[in-house]
């Protein structure tokens, strides 16, 4: 179906953009590569913070994430602005507290989605715990949490996209 516009927009957020959400965007991205529909899915990633701007994901996301054949490297941190909601048709979050703060900066007007991640998981009210603060275990934990959403979402996105 690719022509020069992407038909779905995913942007996923998370509090600085160098953990959680630029894991997910690079493992959506891939999968979506391997399913062929790549091009009609546009992905992005954000935080909720100003912290990490213009800053590479954290070196333990990257490792982790490259272990599963993912690749990080190139992503850099940006914060959530008041045009995502135009830009992109589902935002998706990885917890309580950032879920809050999309939706106060929810423009009223805003035609984007706005869930938790883990609803691709069958987990509408589970959080995606931060790693940050804690070690490689955490960052693997998060990795498995997100591979279960990023398969829902894949196969959610198969069917908007019109791909087999």
């Amino acid at each position: 179906m690719s022509d020069s516009r992407p038909v779905w927009r995913v942007l996923f957020v998370c509090m600085g953009n160098i953990c959680r959400s630029p894991t997910a965007e690079g493992m959506l991205r891939k999968r979506l590569q391997d399913e062929g529909i790549g091009d009609d899915v546009e992905v992005d990633s954000c935080g909720t913070g100003a912290w990490h701007i213009g800053q590479a994901p954290d070196p333990r996301a990257i490792r982790a994430a490259s272990e599963r054949g993912v690749d990080l490297s190139g992503l850099r941190g940006r914060q959530l602005t008041r045009e995502d909601f135009a830009q992109f048709d589902e935002i998706l979050v990885m917890d309580t507290d950032n879920l809050d703060h999309v939706l106060a900066l929810r423009p009223e007007d805003s035609r984007a989605r706005v869930s938790r991640l883990l609803h691709y998981a069958n987990q509408p009210e589970t959080d995606v715990p931060d790693p940050y603060f804690g070690g490689e275990a955490g960052f693997l934990h998060v990795l498995d949490q997100l591979e279960l959403a990023v398969e829902g979402l894949t196969a959610s996105l198969r069917q908007r996209v019109g791909g087999a």
